[in-house]
């Protein structure tokens, strides 16, 4: 029996993660096992404690620890204004720029005909229910510069026409760019220039 097997199988878990492949992993589990005090028993800690309370914010998609995140809950952000996006990273990516000061919501992907992938199985229901219930009164559609991005940025257009002053990004968001991959200074850029759709 290989005395190794555990940390083949973290190797072996860790090379699954984003941007790693199996060097990567190798090099990082080598590395938490080196600075085990410092980084592997309270990476170990937290992983624990995220699994057991992270779940997905039942108004509008983003990850926290509660029911409803911070975001939904900001009275201070209560101002109108939604932004959509596709997925939680590109929640995080336009929260870091600092720009954005109202409210989200995470739609979980794009309308995508060859994958299956319909207006029920995103949040587009409840992005309708939401405009109509909590008197927005822009809603921004910050989906990425994909044909699949611009397909559901439509949809979502017409769903809401006459209803909502619909907005998009406009200048510093290259077509086939994803918001995750974005700087904060473009990011600010694109959400200061959107434009009526």
């Amino acid at each position: 029996m290989s005395s190794t097997r555990d940390i083949d199988a973290l190797i072996e878990m860790m090379a699954k993660l984003p941007g790693l492949g199996p060097r990567s992993a190798r090099r990082a589990v080598l590395h938490l096992i080196r600075k085990r005090a410092l980084l592997l028993t309270p990476l170990a800690d937290l992983m624990q404690t995220v699994a057991a309370t992270a779940r997905e914010c039942l108004n509008c998609g983003n990850v926290g620890t509660s029911d409803v995140c911070d975001i939904c809950t900001s009275e201070k952000r209560a101002n109108g204004e939604l932004c959509v996006v596709e997925d939680v990273a590109d929640l995080w990516a336009m929260e870091r720029s600092g720009v954005f000061k109202g409210r989200y919501h995470v739609l979980g992907g794009t309308l995508s005909a060859l994958d299956a992938i319909g207006p029920q199985e995103l949040r587009i229901p409840r992005l309708i229910d939401r405009v109509a219930s909590e008197g927005i009164t822009e809603v921004i559609l910050a989906l990425n510069a994909t044909i699949d991005g611009q397909t559901t940025a439509h949809y979502i257009a017409d769903q809401l026409d006459g209803q909502v002053q619909l907005t998009s990004l406009a200048q510093g968001v290259p077509i086939g760019g994803e918001l995750d991959y974005l700087d904060d200074g473009t990011i600010t850029a694109a959400m200061r220039a959107r434009k009526q759709i």
